[in-house]
């Protein structure tokens, strides 16, 4: 498969950019990874083609976990192209939370709404680590949510899986919820409430196994951000 003028390009980064366009009949987001010029060729085609196999896994493995994720209709190493579904009728984490921060309809509107994302995105994240799986770039970007006709959260879908890592520690998960924190606080003005609310789905979902440990070592993360700020 190769990238030609029907598949429009919609946003790029630096390891990648996404298209969007129709494959085999479907709407897809197709993800491309650059080819990085200053490594020997054959180690980057080497790296280039396990990075794309870990985020593969690491997809379907969310989704045998009971975690929403875009299905994948092909993997071409030779073109290091990823070929998703593109989850049609959805908005990202963050636009939804600002809308609902906005949405003059009230406040226990606002609570309801908030309460359900809150909840959806903590269960995902801990179905993800009861399975060994950090996402590694969890952000508001990188959540998608469609709605129900109430304006809740019907379902969460969680998508860029780059950076994700499979048979993951304790440390790799509370690194993986501190990651989210400080992105939540740098995006949306209410985080700290959002955050203690995924928190409390989360450890609901991953009440059993290494969940304590796991917050224990949030707790590490957390006391070492703090350092880092304070030493500057």
């Amino acid at each position: 498969m190769e990238i030609n003028d029907n598949y429009i390009p919609i946003k790029q980064g630096a390891e990648g950019k996404l298209y969007k366009g129709v494959y085999l009949g479907k709407e897809v987001i197709i993800k491309e990874r650059f080819k990085k010029l200053y490594r020997h060729h054959d180690l980057d085609e080497h790296l280039t083609r396990e990075r794309m196999k870990a985020e593969a896994k690491a997809i379907i493995r969310s989704k045998n976990a009971g975690v929403y994720t875009p299905a994948i209709y092909l993997v071409d190493f030779d073109n290091r192209l990823i070929v998703m579904e593109e989850i049609e009728n959805s908005v990202t984490v963050k636009d939804y939370i600002n809308k609902v921060i906005d949405d003059p309809d009230g406040n226990e509107s606002t609570d309801n709404k908030l309460n359900s994302v809150s909840s959806e995105i903590g269960s995902a994240i801990a179905k993800l680590h009861k399975n060994g799986i950090v996402h590694g770039d969890l952000t508001s970007s990188n959540m998608l949510v469609r709605e129900d006709g109430k304006g809740l959260v019907s379902k969460l879908f969680l998508i860029d899986f780059g950076l994700s890592q499979l048979d993951a520690s304790p440390e790799d998960k509370g690194v993986d919820l501190y990651v989210l924190e400080r992105a939540l606080i740098s995006t949306h003005k209410n985080a700290e409430e959002l955050f203690k609310l995924i928190l409390d789905a989360y450890k609901k979902v991953y009440k059993k196994g290494g969940c304590p440990e796991v917050l224990s070592k949030l707790e590490e993360v957390r006391a070492r951000g703090r350092k880092r700020t304070m030493v500057g």
